[in-house]
């Protein structure tokens, strides 16, 4: 006999009080670790004795397996259990850290960096799901919301600071080992803080077709996307591995809508793209990372090539963007509930593309951190602050209990891609710009430089008011449940593994 997925709107169980803490280092640390190694390259390509054209791979490693295995990662969730799943994840993530720390060759780190993005892979889409089901729609899971998006982007902007802390400090391999005992401390925490699995029928099993081509599929993107610096666009390696993914995908959705069909419980099921609020918080997600990633990029790179600062106060010069973030988040808690996920969202990709648009009107070769970076970055964080509430209420709403693992694992997909994309194709942008061949810090002077990087921000300051426009079009001005939470499902939707 078959139980449904609970309904969206059925009482959640109640959060202990160490589930958020576990949720908020979760999203914390995965950000963390996309970052905190930028800073410590040049130190991890001396010591261990990196080729120029493979340094690169100690970020884009963790990338590739990263964006490719999200999908994978929050299925995972629905189908094994949510605390399973993360209790993977997390000592998946901390043996990769440990052995990262200890590598004695270059090889031994991309790989360690390869598999940490495995196990962020498996952490990441979790976090969220249990945000949704376990603290009930309104003001208490509008500050879960909140402090979700919010550690997110503190993990990026703390993970630049730390890297320049930790690498002058104490050296390149601080920057992996202090991940170990964070996990540790957060394992020790999920025993009590994460409600144990417990099945509600007999699970169906995982979409094995789906899961090889979507991961197939989004890291031959991914891949694509990050050689694009060192191939160019033209090159036919680029086509071929861009037409590659394409080929691979397109057959990912002719799989998923042959397993609608046929009740076979499809690893993304296509139906969830029908519902405004989801595929507008996706189209939202992924235009807003491909301007905010690469102007985290480019902000650092102003201020280490053209305003000469060290890694050290590089890292400082991010604090206003984190309090920004911060104040943005209380807005958005605050206000959700009485204007609603879609004013949010449009106020907040204006707001946030103003700041962008500033940043490309201030930074100059002469410029200062009062002028060219400090209100910049207050409005711009500001604005992205305000949309990280309405942005994971929208990714979930309406969403069955049994399916937030692949509407979670959705949503940090776009992102993740969103990112990848808007990094490879601003970079080109502000290559063009400074009128060097070999792309950004490499040959041309301050002038130049900040010229190329004013082009990046102008860019990006655009994908955000396309954000904006985006979601005024897509997302409607009531929420209503998704498909599958007010028709029977199938049967292969019918298993889930549901937290007590």
């Amino acid at each position: 006999m078959t139980t449904s997925p609970a309904s969206p709107t059925s009482s959640p169980p109640p959060p202990g009080p160490l589930l958020l803490p576990v949720l908020l280092t979760v999203q914390f640390l995965v950000s963390l670790d996309m970052s905190v190694v930028n800073i410590a390259l040049p130190d991890m390509g001396s010591d261990l004795g990196f080729a120029p054209e493979s340094l690169t791979w100690v970020v884009n490693a963790y990338a590739l397996a990263f964006g490719g295995l999200l999908m994978l990662g929050g299925r995972l969730a629905d189908l094994v259990g949510r605390r399973r799943t993360l209790v993977v994840g997390f000592l998946v993530f901390g043996a990769a850290s440990l052995v990262g720390g200890l590598a004695q060759s270059p090889g031994q780190l991309i790989a360690a960096r390869a598999v940490q993005g495995a196990g962020a892979a498996a952490l990441a889409p979790v976090a969220l799901a249990l945000i949704t089901v376990h603290f009930a729609a309104g003001r208490a899971r509008a500050r879960a919301l909140g402090l979700w998006g919010a550690s997110g982007a503190l993990g990026g902007a703390v993970g630049i600071m730390a890297g320049g802390l930790l690498t002058d400090w104490v050296g390149w391999r601080s920057v992996m080992l202090i991940n170990v005992p964070v996990v540790l401390v957060a394992l020790a925490a999920s025993r009590s803080g994460i409600p144990a699995d417990r099945r509600t029928g007999s699970a169906p099993r995982l979409d094995v077709a789906g899961a090889l081509l979507v991961t197939a599929g989004t890291s031959a993107l991914v891949l694509g996307l990050v050689r694009t610096e060192t191939h160019g666009w033209g090159s036919a390696t680029t086509v071929g591995t861009l037409a590659a993914a394409a080929v691979l995908l397109a057959a990912f959705c002719v799989v998923e809508r042959r397993g609608e069909r046929h009740a076979r419980g499809p690893l993304l099921r296509l139906g969830l793209l029908t519902h405004r609020p989801v595929l507008s918080a996706n189209v939202f997600a992924l235009l807003m990372s491909s301007g905010q990633f690469a102007a985290f990029y480019f902000t650092s790179l102003y201020l280490q090539d053209v305003m000469a600062y060290g890694p050290t106060r590089a890292g400082a010069a991010f604090l206003p963007f984190c309090a920004g973030v911060v104040a943005g988040t209380v807005i958005a808690t605050r206000t959700v509930g009485r204007v609603g996920e879609r004013a949010l969202l449009v106020a907040g990709g204006l707001l946030g593309a103003a700041g962008f648009a500033w940043f490309a009107l201030a930074v100059e070769a002469g410029g200062t951190f009062a002028g060219s970076v400090l209100g910049p970055s207050l409005v711009a964080s500001l604005g992205i602050g305000m949309c990280f509430v309405p942005l994971g209420a929208a990714a979930t709403s309406g969403v069955a209990a049994g399916e937030t693992g692949m509407a979670s694992g959705l949503l940090n997909a776009s992102r993740q891609l969103g990112g990848s994309i808007g990094l490879a194709v601003l970079v080109t942008v502000a290559s063009s710009a400074t009128g060097a061949g070999e792309g950004p810090g490499a040959g041309p002077g301050p002038g130049a430089l900040a010229e190329g990087y004013a082009a990046a921000f102008g860019v990006a300051a655009a994908l955000l008011v396309g954000a904006a426009v985006a979601t005024a079009v897509l997302h409607g001005r009531r929420s209503a449940p998704a498909p599958s939470a007010v028709t029977p499902p199938r049967p292969a939707e019918a298993y889930v593994s549901e937290e007590s």
